[in-house]
């Protein structure tokens, strides 16, 4: 099982966009931020399987791990 690592974002008409930069193209959306990272990583699946049936390299997913860290402005 690989992991990517995915930007979320608040998207200007509501909701969140979500994308992929190691799988290029590879972007979704959701109306809150649990629906965004399904979406994401049912569009991160298609993408590898796509790949793999055209003979295509999978990129390698990455080893670190990733904490999120909020600013609160004062």
């Amino acid at each position: 099982m690989s992991r990517y690592l995915v930007y979320l974002e608040p998207a200007e008409e509501g909701g969140y966009v979500v994308w992929c930069p190691a799988l290029k193209g590879c972007v979704s959306q959701g109306e809150s931020v649990e629906e965004a990272l399904d979406m994401i990583k049912d569009a991160i699946q298609g993408y590898i399987e796509s790949l793999r049936k055209h003979g295509d390299p999978v990129p390698p997913g990455i080893d670190e791990e990733v904490a999120k860290v909020e600013i609160v402005s004062v």
